[in-house]
């Protein structure tokens, strides 16, 4: 939810701070979501609470009387540049990243002109105490490391995704369905050529009939 109001602060400054009706749409948004959320208004508020016992987010002063409206506090809090903001806003967004997901993932709210510059909103993100990003194990089979926040907590590492086990056991599915197809064709081609051995024998009889 802190992501989805930093994300709306940045892209579509005009409509926020947010309504609680329009932080439910933001954070149910199906695009730029991993994973889509499913929340309703009181969880919602619930997770607002939360926030604002960190002094993260809170009720936005000045607003419409008639309608409360929320606002992060994350500038106040950490004081970030607009770079920090953007990779912070998509890792809380979209789950751990590479910096080349991150570059092509923040454009909306800050162009980010080669990898190193990630690489350098990344180490500050990393470097800053406590540490509000770490880098993550590679995981098998990748090329580049992935990058998580940690805001939430430390982030627990898991193993291989359901996807990925998916695949390895499909893999290993469809090797003991071809070890089964050979043996399969290898018994057909025994048979066969025992039946052209019985044929090359009753020919040989029938010719013998007329020598």
């Amino acid at each position: 939810m802190l992501g989805a109001l930093v994300e709306k602060d940045v892209t579509t400054p005009e409509y926020y701070p947010l309504s609680l009706n329009a932080l439910v749409n933001a954070c149910n948004q199906k695009s730029n979501r991993e994973p889509v959320m499913n929340l309703d208004e009181s969880e919602v508020r619930d997770a607002l609470n939360g926030l604002q016992a960190h002094r993260l987010a809170g009720a936005a002063g000045g607003a419409d009387g008639r309608v409360t409206k929320f606002e992060h506090r994350l500038q106040e809090v950490f004081n970030f540049d607009r770079r920090e903001t953007a990779v912070l806003c998509v890792l809380l967004l979209r789950g751990p990243q590479t910096p080349g997901e991150l570059r092509g993932r923040t454009e909306r709210m800050y162009r980010f002109e080669t990898l190193d510059d990630v690489h350098g909103a990344l180490q500050k993100l990393m470097t800053r105490e406590p540490a509000l990003v770490k880098v993550l194990a590679r995981a098998p089979g990748t090329k580049e490391s992935r990058y998580a926040h940690l805001l939430g907590g430390e982030v627990e590492e898991v193993g291989p995704t359901l996807s990925q086990s998916a695949r390895k056991d499909g893999a290993v599915a469809d090797g003991a369905s071809d070890s089964a197809e050979i043996a399969s064709v290898r018994t057909e081609v025994a048979e066969l050529r025992k039946e052209v051995e019985g044929l090359k024998a009753a020919f040989a009889e029938f010719r013998k009939q007329f020598e």
